[in-house]
């Protein structure tokens, strides 16, 4: 694992916010870091191009859908994930484990792994831990993560604790079927919405030295203040010389919490979601461009965003373009989503090396509010 190096270069004073620098085959990520989803090999409506014109340093892959469709044998045959996407930064591939846990009613989860019928055509498939990694592998994403078993929310202790040691077994067949030594696996701290699970996992994992280590299970339906308690509970038992995931986060205001409660990376499809629905993030709260009152209006999504949308654009145009049914809409609001949380997380990473996070952080909220996102 010569290729992976996580290099912690600072921590707040204040807050215990780490500003990192991880090292990768496919280049250098600066920590703390925003990750576009490319669920299909492809964030949606973007170009790689613009990817890395609005800052995007790693995206994450889906593991699930693209063993599905097309298949990691026809990626692995194309040259691997990054030659067959255009993308010659680092890469995180998923497991494939919470969109099996999503797919409910159509899956049955055992010892050995998971049958499920696949949400495109029905078809019988089984994914377990050496499925995953093999299938990863294949992929060559720079990142892989485990195979774990998610527990819903709410959930019971007994089903939260058994999902949480499972996830623990799994983790070492994972280790086991890992081949790669240009990949780097991480495990998934699991155990719902109890801390002594939560711990309990996280001094489990963190024994085994491994690159870097997920959060999973949360963001899955629970108050936010809720997942900000099991953060701060688990948080000292996390391997303080690895990169802390918290896995399916992204909304403005959960970016920042997490960072203060010293998480390092971040994934969601939010920004991309909300934007191809009208929606964009700007530095006065979340706007909503497809609204009339916009038809008229002649400045930037956000005037203090240095975008391409931004620069270019008016908030009237991009609102025509939606009524008028133009892809250009989705595009553009995308370009400004994504531009404007790696441009957010960029502050977050200056603030911390000043020792100033907490006083960004309320400079952030007293003009954009904490709730409107």
């Amino acid at each position: 694992m010569k290729s992976f190096e996580f290099e912690l270069l600072h921590v707040d004073k204040r807050t215990g916010a780490r500003r990192g620098r991880l090292h990768t085959p496919h280049g250098i990520i600066e920590t703390p870091v925003f990750m576009p989803v490319g669920t299909q090999a492809s964030v949606k409506t973007m170009s790689p191009d613009e990817l890395k014109d609005v800052g995007a340093q790693i995206i994450l892959s889906n593991t699930y859908h693209l063993h599905l469709r097309p298949g990691e044998e026809l990626v692995r045959r194309a040259g691997g994930l990054h030659t067959f996407m255009h993308w010659d930064r680092p890469i995180l591939t998923d497991s494939g484990g919470f969109q099996v846990f999503s797919l409910a009613d159509l899956r049955k989860v055992e010892e050995r792994g998971v049958e499920f019928r696949s949400h495109l055509d029905g078809s019988k498939q089984f994914i377990g831990p050496e499925e995953s990694i093999a299938i990863q592998q294949a992929l060559g994403s720079d990142i892989m993560m485990q195979f774990d078993e998610c527990s819903p929310y709410p959930c019971d202790y007994d089903r939260a604790k058994k999902a949480m040691h499972r996830t623990l077994r799994w983790l070492e067949r994972c280790m086991k079927a890992w081949t790669s030594e240009d990949q780097a696996l991480f495990g998934i701290v699991q155990g719902a919405f109890y801390a002594d699970l939560r711990v309990e996992c996280a001094k489990e994992m963190a024994k085994l030295d491994l690159p870097g280590f997920g959060i999973g299970g949360l963001s899955v339906g629970e108050p936010k203040e809720v997942m900000y308690d099991m953060l701060e509970r688990m948080m000292p038992y996390m391997p303080e010389g690895k990169p802390r995931y918290l896995m399916g986060v992204g909304s403005p205001d959960c970016l920042i919490e997490g960072v203060l409660r010293g998480v390092d990376m971040f994934d969601c499809v939010l920004a991309t979601r909300v934007a191809r629905n009208g929606t964009v993030f700007t530095h006065d709260g979340r706007l909503v461009v497809r609204n009339a009152k916009y038809a008229e209006d002649f400045t930037p999504l956000d005037p203090d965003c240095g975008c391409y949308a931004c620069r270019n654009f008016t908030r009237g145009y991009i609102r025509h373009l939606f009524k008028a049914g133009e892809i250009l809409a989705l595009r553009l609001n995308s370009i400004h989503n994504i531009y404007f949380l790696t441009h957010m997380m960029e502050e977050m990473r200056s603030a911390i090396e000043q020792d100033a996070l907490t006083d960004w952080a309320e400079s952030f909220y007293a003009r954009h509010g904490r709730g409107n996102w």
